[in-house]
């Protein structure tokens, strides 16, 4: 399963594609950019479009370079993309891999009129994008079934190479109406059995215990911009369990390192605890973010090493029980193991 990297143009920093960097890791192999960074920028757009993404950013040819349609973003303002701008972008910013120009995210508060609404503006928008480079999006919503229906009765939407699955987020953030989690993982397990020949990524995983559980579903990527946004409030994550709050900024709080988890950062080997040690993480400013976003990264990298090493070796159910100590999550893991292992 691979790790795709959420980047902001606002922040580069930590270059952690970058070999020249003290923060490169080198196990990485994808990056994701936003659309909505560049739709408002004309300079930097047509700037973009004439070097290419990966050169702007100095991205090696090894590390893929996926583009986020930006949706929730445009959503959340009110805004819609002119698709014809993002096909322009996509041309010449040449992105490994992208969705549809704008899809369309339902919330778990919407009625269900809405709901239907988002999915049909979505399927259109699939429809239209349906004979070239574009992946097609579809939602965990209670129109699901329905987005498989109509992806499998159009011929050129059925040989696509992939499919992107959203909406998740919201729902595991349990907001107001929240699918149950039960239900977010039979609307994957749905979505993989369909579509058994594509490769299916999905927005927004990017815990070290919800890897353990996209990994089960078969999922082929995932991608994530926690790995930063924790940073930024001073939360790093640790192998096998959630978050901790290693350096006190503002108003975020959270559960602290015990003295038995700080002696365990003492043997990391991500970059930044190798050279600037658990101090390093605890640092304010723009140095302590690199520090703790690198090491955020490089455990999400390595828990997902870990799972693929073990359902391979086929000790997975063994090795999680001792390794994983997510509370929220374990149920549902345990729910998997069994039926697909």
């Amino acid at each position: 399963m691979q790790i795709v990297a959420g980047i902001s143009l606002k922040g580069i920093k930590p270059r952690v594609w970058d070999k020249n960097s003290p923060y490169y890791l080198p196990q990485l192999r994808a990056v994701m950019v936003s659309y909505a960074e560049f739709h408002q920028k004309p300079v930097l757009r047509r700037k973009v479009m004439e070097q290419g993404l990966k050169e702007y950013l100095s991205i090696p040819e090894e590390v893929k370079l996926y583009l986020d349609n930006g949706a929730f973003y445009f959503i959340s303002r009110g805004g819609e993309i002119v698709p014809n701008d993002y096909e322009e972008f996509v041309q010449g910013a040449k992105p490994d891999w992208c969705p549809i120009p704008q899809d369309f995210i339902p919330t778990p508060k919407m009625s269900l009129s809405e709901q239907k609404k988002c999915f049909s503006r979505t399927m259109k928008m699939n429809i239209a994008y349906k004979d070239n480079q574009f992946i097609p999006v579809i939602h965990v919503s209670n129109f699901l079934e329905e987005y498989v229906v109509r992806i499998n009765k159009n011929k050129a939407l059925r040989q696509k190479t992939g499919i992107a699955l959203g909406g998740i987020v919201p729902n595991l953030l349990r907001a107001p109406k929240a699918v149950p989690y039960q239900q977010i993982l039979d609307n994957i397990q749905y979505v993989r059995e369909e579509f058994k020949d594509k490769k299916l990524h999905v927005f927004g995983i990017g815990g070290t215990a919800t890897l353990h559980i996209a990994a089960l579903l078969g999922i082929n990527s995932v991608d994530s911009s926690g790995w930063r946004n924790r940073a930024a409030r001073g939360i790093i994550q640790l192998p096998g369990t959630g978050e901790r709050i290693v350096a006190e900024l503002g108003k975020w709080r959270g559960r602290k390192l015990s003295e038995k988890e700080f002696k365990k950062l003492d043997e990391c080997q991500c970059p930044a605890c190798k050279i600037y040690g658990t101090k390093g993480l605890q640092e304010s400013g723009s140095i302590g973010f690199w520090n703790r976003a690198t090491h955020n990264l490089w455990v999400l990298i390595e828990e997902a090493r870990l799972i693929e090493e073990h359902l391979t070796l086929g000790i997975y159910k063994d090795w999680y029980s001792s390794h994983l100590d997510n509370t929220t999550y374990r149920p549902l893991i345990n729910k998997l193991i069994e039926i697909c292992l």
